[in-house]
């Protein structure tokens, strides 16, 4: 799999592509298939439907791996709490963690259990999906998770959250210690239902300032990356912690890939990460919508990048109104024009 031969710093004739969320809204397939499962929700518990839609952008658009389709949500919801995504809202948690009382509701070993229907839809997709294209399992870092079952709902500020931060720490660590807990569970389970790599979601990290960052965030970030090689030494582990340039010289630990978005400098990252770890990104999203500015992205990732390991993806997910054929041609050039002869 040359996704994989990729996260694994071997050589390879093109460089790999793909896309987050590009098992989504912008396809009309998955839009009907959606509409047959009735709700988001509903689509991401029906295993049959799930598979498919992870398997359609590598049909559609000839992406070099799948990206399992579920929710970060899901380890929340299966931990107990009451979950709903309305419409012009997204996802609302029926009631908050405000307290050690609120916490002690939850459960991180029959979250790992209950989401019987991701494993499911991993087992299937794998049996179905062409075995020279990977599938990626994800999951939500836990600092990302505990902001939504905080805030009860997304957030501009985090105010609740980062309130508790500064004003009762230590029931911030116990709410992320639970998380982390479900966490490694849920990241294994994956492993062992076929996935061939895994990404961790840090969506809300440029929330916090430096040393939060990596005191609330990144720590946790770590041990489920540690756990996850205690088990399966040579499995490759994304990280991506979004928006976090100014800390980008202070980063370190055992994953493989690093995740950039759009707004860090592609040769930022390079000069202090790509010693290290393989690169992954940074198209901006928006450069989508014009072909001419496709081209001029990819060249331009292509040239800063040249002989270093990289994967190509853009900085964060492809949006809902992109034209298919555009998302089509961003593959293509990307694949033609970083062949090596």
């Amino acid at each position: 799999m040359i996704f994989v031969d990729a996260c694994l710093k071997k050589q390879t004739k093109y460089t790999p592509v793909w896309m987050m969320r590009q098992a989504g809204r912008y396809l009309p397939e998955y839009m009907r298939v959606r509409a047959e499962a009735g709700d988001f929700l509903s689509l991401c518990k029906d295993y049959k439907r799930a598979s498919e839609v992870t398997i359609q952008p590598v049909d559609i658009l000839g992406v070099d791996a799948a990206i399992l389709f579920s929710d970060i949500l899901v380890v929340p919801l299966e931990m107990g709490m009451g979950l709903k995504f309305l419409k012009g809202e997204g996802p609302v948690f029926d009631e908050p963690i405000k307290t050690q009382d609120d916490l002690d509701k939850l459960d991180a070993n029959k979250a790992v259990k209950n989401l019987n229907y991701v494993y499911d839809t991993i087992k299937l997709t794998r049996e179905n999906l062409a075995n020279d294209k990977a599938l990626i399992g994800f999951l939500g870092a836990p600092w990302t998770l505990a902001t939504y079952m905080i805030e009860g709902q997304g957030s501009k500020n985090y105010a609740i959250c980062k309130k508790m931060l500064y004003s009762n720490p230590e029931l911030l660590h116990k709410i992320l210690d639970n998380v982390t807990k479900a966490c490694i569970g849920y990241a294994k389970m994956q492993i062992r239902s076929g996935v061939n790599a895994i990404q961790i979601f840090d969506s809300w990290a440029a929330a916090l300032e430096e040393s939060a960052f990596f005191e609330f965030s990144w720590s946790y970030i770590l041990r489920i990356v540690d756990e996850i090689k205690r088990e399966f030494a040579d499995f490759p582990v994304i990280v991506f912690p979004k928006g976090i340039s100014g800390y980008l010289p202070k980063i370190s630990g055992n994953f493989d890939v690093f995740g950039v978005d759009w707004s860090t400098p592609i040769e930022l990252a390079k000069a202090h990460l790509a010693d290290k770890y393989v690169l992954q990104g940074n198209m901006e999203p928006t450069r989508l919508y014009s072909q001419s500015a496709i081209d001029e992205g990819i060249d331009k990732i292509l040239s800063v990048m040249q002989g270093q390991n990289h994967i190509f993806n853009l900085g964060h997910g492809i949006l809902p109104d992109i034209p298919v054929q555009n998302a089509k041609y961003f593959i293509k050039q990307v694949q033609e024009r970083s062949a090596r002869g």
